[in-house]
């Protein structure tokens, strides 16, 4: 349930994702691979009381039918899809992207985070 006002998919727990990206972020810069603010998130937020499933495999459904596996970067909280990225910059296939585990899935709430500029990226994606 959304309880937070403001923007559309704004949560308790995308705020918590998106502040804890920034202190990564702060702390490590831009230059490393992907897997390295993968673990470093999944650290701060873990060490703030957040479940995290990192790579977790989840089910890609077609109608009614199950047509295979998707893995997101983390989990958050049962509740928030995050994909990450170390890019020169996103572009909007990564957000369509996205969108797509999201409708795959049947999440609701994705944060695409880039770490690959000297200055962090986030892109909110919300499936209706």
């Amino acid at each position: 349930m959304n309880t937070d006002k403001g923007l559309a998919g704004e949560t308790g727990v995308t705020q918590a994702v998106i502040g804890a990206a920034y202190k990564v972020a702060n702390h490590l810069g831009a230059g490393f691979l992907e897997k390295v603010y993968e673990n470093a998130l999944a650290f701060e937020l873990r060490r703030t009381g957040h479940r995290v499933d990192q790579q977790k495999p989840m089910e890609v459904w077609y109608e009614t039918e199950m047509v295979g596996l998707y893995q997101a970067d983390l989990f958050v909280d049962g509740e928030v899809v995050v994909e990450l990225k170390a890019l020169p910059g996103l572009e909007r296939i990564h957000r369509a992207q996205c969108l797509n585990y999201l409708k795959a899935t049947r999440a609701r709430t994705g944060l695409v985070i880039n770490f690959g500029r000297p200055r962090l990226e986030v892109q909110r994606v919300i499936c209706y």
